[in-house]
């Protein structure tokens, strides 16, 4: 043979070698998902610096802030509005923006604020919280300004680690309150939904998220208007649905691929509370939820897990002080927390309660691991 011959055949082989690394190549995120951001009136009092008139959410979440920044992507719901004074809680929520100063120092990238809150201060409200949130370079999506924005913004197309994400964000309604043109708030809608699933997919994302505002106030299992939406959305093409507005955590449901034995599809039906005043069984806390994506040819879920958190709101000196704490910390880690006996049975309560519910779920044991280490 030739030696040009042989010298192109080298070429090509080294040429192909190389090619086939980086198609090879594997990229890793860990992406958490946390329930209802709330902000009621004890919230809001409990904040308050009565020596400034501000207001400071620090604290609410210094005890996670560890886990959730060590996330590639944190995205929560934000179920409150950034409306101005005068801040009130239920039934019409405007939080200080010092909330969302919090958020964003905690670890939040991402904020989905298509819920029944969403309009709760009308057109200045809305506008305002997108202001708000884009000013202090958090990302949100779910509701917008006007339709450009929304042809401009939307599906959310997210980067990371050289994994495409694409983010869906809708609501169920809004507490019969009706948007002022041009705002857009995402409804839950077939027909938009697959038209958005299509422009979505146009953008060749490697990984699809729907974040849905669904179900049924206060019932720990799904319904069948969730099951028959979850079963569209991932006929559509959908990888993952993550639930939230039950304010209590209901089933993650797992397909598995039988060709490789590795998820296909998953659906977290609802994550709970993440911060409220709520304090009945089961609505006094929540769960995150972690997910693992690895792409190599193609992008796959390679793990997945929840962490059990508590409100723990505290009566120092007369005033509530709202933490949040990982429900299955070690007793090590819990004697740092300083609770009372009565706090710790109703920690122990809701952990015993969200563990039982989600049996098929690994659990997250980060405060556990990182005290031993």
């Amino acid at each position: 043979m030739p030696k040009t011959l042989i010298l192109s055949f080298l070429l090509q082989v080294i040429l192909m070698t190389w090619l086939a690394a980086q198609n090879t190549e594997t990229s890793r995120l860990r992406i958490l998902f946390t329930g209802d951001i709330m902000g009621h009136d004890a919230q809001i009092a409990a904040a308050m610096d009565p020596d400034s008139g501000g207001y400071n959410y620090h604290s609410c979440f210094d005890y996670l802030k560890p886990f959730i920044e060590q996330a590639d992507i944190a995205v929560g719901n934000l179920e409150v509005t950034f409306g101005g004074p005068p801040y009130k809680g239920y039934p019409q929520f405007s939080s200080p923006d010092e909330l969302g100063v919090a958020l964003k120092e905690t670890g939040f990238d991402i904020l989905v604020n298509a819920n029944n809150h969403a309009l709760d201060r009308g057109k200045e409200g809305l506008e305002r919280t997108i202001t708000t949130l884009r000013q202090q370079s958090l990302i949100m999506t779910g509701s917008f300004e006007s339709q450009y924005q929304r042809d401009l913004r939307y599906p959310l197309l997210v980067e990371k680690n050289n994994i495409l994400l694409a983010i869906l964000n809708y609501t169920y309604g809004t507490n019969s309150l009706e948007v002022s043109p041009p705002n857009i708030v995402n409804y839950i809608d077939t027909s938009m939904i697959h038209d958005d699933i299509q422009k979505a997919l146009a953008a060749e994302p490697d990984f699809l998220i729907a974040c849905l505002h669904w179900g049924n106030e206060y019932e720990r299992e799904e319904n069948k208007s969730q099951e028959e939406l979850a079963q569209f959305l991932f006929k559509e093409g959908v990888n993952v649905i993550i639930g939230s507005h039950p304010h209590v955590v209901q089933p993650v449901r797992i397909y598995i691929n039988e060709k490789d034995s590795m998820p296909s599809r998953l659906v977290v039906y609802s994550l709970g509370n993440f911060i409220s005043n709520q304090r009945d069984r089961y609505r006094d806390g929540g769960i995150i939820f972690e997910l693992e994506l690895v792409k190599t040819n193609k992008t796959s879920i390679t793990g997945y897990t929840y962490l059990p958190v508590w409100v723990y709101k505290r009566d120092e000196d007369g005033k509530n002080l709202f933490r949040l704490i990982p429900a299955n910390a070690s007793d090590q880690v819990m004697e740092l927390y300083n609770l009372s006996e009565e706090d710790r049975q109703l920690c122990k309560q809701f952990y015993s309660d969200t563990q039982s519910h989600l049996m098929n779920v690994p659990e997250n044991k980060f405060f556990q691991v990182s005290w031993d280490h």
